[in-house]
């Protein structure tokens, strides 16, 4: 249930039984290796080197720990790229060859890239495929990670020509999908289709669109070869990605892990806090800069648990401070152990810190491990153990995932609707999205994010914060379900080719609730105005809709009477952005009304179930009382829970 991310290849051959034996000592079962080390494993085109591999590999097993391999392609070495130069992908924005010296300088639109990375992937595989400690497989290393999913190349053009004409069937069609006689954009071929960039100004968001769809198809139909290799040459091993979220990625993360065993996730909380609150007052900041805020880590664990639904790996856990982000805090005393302890609690399986050792050279010096570069241990290391034990002590790997009362559903093309149209410069899917998990999880409720194809039948209460495209065949199924839907402004707000429903937004959804979107207003942040509900006074701004309710029953109103939040059966709009009160009290009702269990018990506590245990952590510096009954039998700490602690206890009647 524990591993670490080693790199033999940066350390002397010497040093890597003492390693193992100390991983081992630690209690460590899993070491991933291999997922950057192309240029060692192959130095000369077709000329392969595995005898430092085979080494490391007996150094790691012989002290009884399992090795997880990776397919080294985040980073194709510097002959590859000489002998390819078309392997490197162009920047959209800039129109610049992204070239060699970092990672990730690949296109996805490269048939040549493809054929390398499965070679290499084959040699690999053919090799270590039967090994029978190298238990499982990483493929690649963080999909899209530094924006790259898009490439501007002439390969991604003439791959996005030939795209269009697989989708559209005739240019006609196109030109009609896109509204392209808007602006005079209308193609007579599709060898005439250029990419959505570098134009005057706007170009058209239906082009985009279907830009984003393909570089989204782009990458999928990259990694599947690649684990569909893995899977012929390594039966019966287990097969995974460290994915990085969909609103860093642009990517359908739910269509990439289909062919995986199981998803991880990278989990870095103080750094995604510092880049998440960019711009947020100090007092805000300063806060929660060295536990990381309270819902951005469980934000992407849950994300990753839902895109298969499943356990999940942390193969990356941020150990002291980064070296990536605008500000790289140390964490506080205690946070190793408590993000280890909230990781299981959120429905990992394993939790592998990165990494062994602190790198004295190159980007990453900065970054810190579990031992220091002169081997001394860091203050990660005592928590990490003491983590390992109560993990042991809870035998929280026999505590069963089950669905949660409430789902979420996400999705990429909310995202990539988001970004092309904003209208408002306050309106982010993300942060929307994020606001409405952050309201349920004050609340103490688990959540499962789902996709518009999942099933829905084990959820009492199902909220989509953005969806602004929907199909038939999602509202079918919620008819067909007995759940409550609570949908967010701009919820089907656009035809599958970006265009303006006919009968007005939110279109399809009309035939769960029959109202019209008249028109829409984007305010400034700042400038919020009075939202009332419950004959209690909130805040309304940034998107807010003008609803014609018709014959539906009218929850809240805007400042000027107008309708805000309708409902009809079991269906609920909510028709502007409002404040964390509002999220607070009206989820709160909803899930009271399902006989969803809420545990409010404050701004910095959190609460999560996992089988029959249930975990509060303490994101607070000051010491929290949990309302815990009398008879509540306790796992871990008490209902007087420590600044940064946790508390794990078992409800009564269990």
């Amino acid at each position: 249930m524990f591993g670490v991310c080693y790199y033999p290849e940066h350390w002397p051959q010497s040093q890597w039984d003492k390693d193992a034996a100390m991983m081992a000592e630690l209690g460590l079962t899993y070491v991933r290796i291999g997922e950057f080390a192309w240029s060692r494993l192959e130095p000369n085109p077709g000329e392969y080197d595995f005898d430092w591999l085979d080494a490391a590999i007996e150094s790691l097993t012989s002290a009884g720990l399992k090795v997880v391999m990776g397919t080294p392609t985040a980073t194709p070495p510097k002959w590859l790229i000489d002998q390819y130069p078309e392997i490197l992908p162009v920047d959209p924005d800039t129109g610049r060859i992204r070239g060699f010296g970092s990672r990730r300088h690949y296109d996805f639109s490269s048939a040549v890239y493809l054929r390398e990375s499965l070679r290499i992937t084959e040699a690999l595989a053919k090799r270590y495929g039967a090994h029978k400690d190298i238990v499982g497989w990483q493929t690649d290393n963080e999909l899209c990670c530094h924006d790259t999913a898009l490439s501007g190349s002439e390969l991604a053009l003439e791959a996005f020509q030939h795209w269009c004409q697989q989708r559209y069937t005739s240019i006609d069609k196109l030109n009609s999908d896109w509204g392209n006689v808007f602006w005079s954009m209308e193609y007579r071929d599709f060898s005439e289709i250029e990419l959505p960039i570098g134009a005057v100004t706007e170009t058209s968001p239906a082009h985009r669109l279907a830009y984003r769809r393909f570089s989204s198809d782009q990458v999928i139909n990259y990694h599947n070869p690649m684990v569909e290799m893995i899977r012929q040459h390594a039966p019966g091993k287990f097969i995974t990605h460290n994915f990085i979220p969909m609103n860093e990625t642009a990517v359908d993360n739910f269509a990439l892990a289909a062919p995986l065993d199981f998803t991880s996730y990278d989990n870095y909380p103080l750094g995604r806090t510092d880049l998440l609150m960019t711009g947020a007052p100090a007092e805000q900041l300063r806060r929660y800069m060295r536990t990381g805020h309270p819902d951005f880590a469980t934000y992407y664990h849950d994300q990753t648990r839902g895109l298969l639904n499943r356990g999940f790996w942390v193969m990356e856990q941020q150990p002291g401070p980064v070296n990536w982000a605008n500000n790289n805090p140390r964490p506080a005393p205690g946070m190793i152990r408590f993000w280890t302890l909230e990781a299981f609690a959120h429905g990992a399986d394993c939790v592998c810190y990165f990494r062994w050792r602190q790198a004295p050279f190159a980007q990453e010096q900065m970054h810190a491990g579990l031992l220091r570069p002169d081997n001394s241990k860091t203050e990660a290391w005592p928590e990490a153990e003491q983590a390992m034990a109560e993990v042991a002590a809870l035998d929280i790997g026999n505590q069963p995932l089950q669905p949660a009362s409430v789902a979420i559903i996400t999705g990429a093309e909310g995202l990539w609707v988001s970004d092309i149209e904003k209208q408002g410069e306050a309106y982010d899917f993300n942060n929307v999205q994020l606001s409405y998990y952050s309201a349920l999880r004050e609340l103490g409720v688990n959540i499962d994010f789902i996709s518009v194809d999942s099933d829905f039948t084990a959820y009492a209460l199902i909220i989509a914060p953005s969806l602004p495209i929907v199909d038939q065949a999602f509202v079918d199924k919620c008819k067909a379900s007995s759940a409550q839907f609570i949908f967010g402004p701009r919820a089907g707000a656009k035809t599958s080719e970006f265009g303006y429903p006919a009968t007005l937004p939110p279109g399809l959804l009309q035939q769960l609730i029959p109202i019209r979107i008249l028109s829409v207003e984007t305010l400034r942040a700042d400038c919020m105005e009075g939202l009332s509900w419950n004959k209690q006074q909130y805040q309304s701004g940034s998107w807010c809709e003008q609803i014609d309710a018709g014959e539906s029953e009218i929850l809240a109103r805007y400042d000027n009477g107008e309708p805000a939040v309708v409902r009809q059966d079991r269906t609920t709009y909510i028709g502007t952005l409002t404040n964390r009160e509002f999220l607070l009290d009206f989820f709160q009702q909803y899930c009271q009304q399902a006989n969803i269990q809420t545990y409010r018990f404050g701004t910095d506590i959190r609460v999560c179930q996992r089988g029959d245990l249930i975990f509060a952590f303490n994101y607070s510096d000051q010491p929290q009382e949990l309302p815990l009954d009398s008879d509540t039998s306790l796992m871990l700490g008490s209902a007087h829970i420590e600044p940064h602690g946790v508390t794990v206890w078992r409800p009564s009647g269990t």
